[in-house]
């Protein structure tokens, strides 16, 4: 089951509930017992393995080239946005 975060509307409290997935209704604070409501937080990334920055590969790329050449790529493509 997922566990989710909930705010109460009166006292503020944070806290976290397991619920089905189609589990609904009213949820009540552990404290005031007040409603509380859903926080969506957002999903952090994780890249894993080489290949996804330009300084994985020291010795064909460092961050200077790296730079400039994004650079360089920004303004072709405004330019051939213009034709």
């Amino acid at each position: 089951m997922p566990i989710y975060e909930y705010q109460c509307k009166t006292c503020r409290m944070k806290f976290e509930l397991k619920k089905a997935f189609g589990e609904n209704g009213r949820v009540e604070c552990p404290r005031c017992e007040g409603d509380a409501q859903r926080i969506f937080s957002p999903v952090p990334i994780v890249f894993k393995g080489s290949g996804f920055y330009c300084t994985d590969n020291k010795t064909t790329c460092s961050r200077d080239t790296c730079n400039s050449g994004a650079s360089k790529n920004a303004n072709h493509t405004s330019k051939d946005n213009n034709l």
